[in-house]
């Protein structure tokens, strides 16, 4: 459609309103982890068994809160955003694979799976122009 064609030229206000969008929710999901503290870390750490690690639950329980969290500020902001892509990625797939162990099936972990398709995709795609990373 004709009309819609000229919308291509607005491709970084597009990518500015996926990453606040995003990055808001991922701030809500986030910060009542960060919040939880060190029994709540320990909780959300030990989901790395999916992947048989054992060791540090509390770390790595806080580390998803992080991911999440300020990943998502970082995201809004486009800072570090790469890198924040491929942890929420990373912290998506663990999310995924517990859904999946807790027998949830592809309905239970569709919104990990989902998530994490878009996360990797803005690793190749970038933070558009109106970022602090922008290139």
């Amino acid at each position: 459609m004709a009309i819609l064609d000229s919308l291509g030229n607005y491709r970084n206000t597009g990518l500015l309103i996926l990453r606040v969008g995003l990055g808001i929710m991922m701030i809500t999901h986030g910060f009542p982890k960060l919040a939880g503290g060190p029994a709540g870390w320990e909780g959300l750490g030990g989901s790395m068994k999916v992947v048989g690690i054992n060791f540090l639950p509390m770390f790595w329980g806080l580390m998803a809160a992080v991911a999440e969290g300020v990943g998502g500020l970082f995201l809004i902001l486009g800072i570090f955003f790469r890198p924040v892509n491929i942890l929420l990625t990373v912290t998506m797939v663990i999310a995924a694979l517990v859904h999946f162990g807790k027998g949830d099936g592809i309905s239970g972990a569709s919104h990990a799976i989902e998530l994490g398709i878009v996360f990797f995709s803005l690793i190749f795609i970038g933070p558009g122009k109106y970022s602090i990373d922008k290139k």
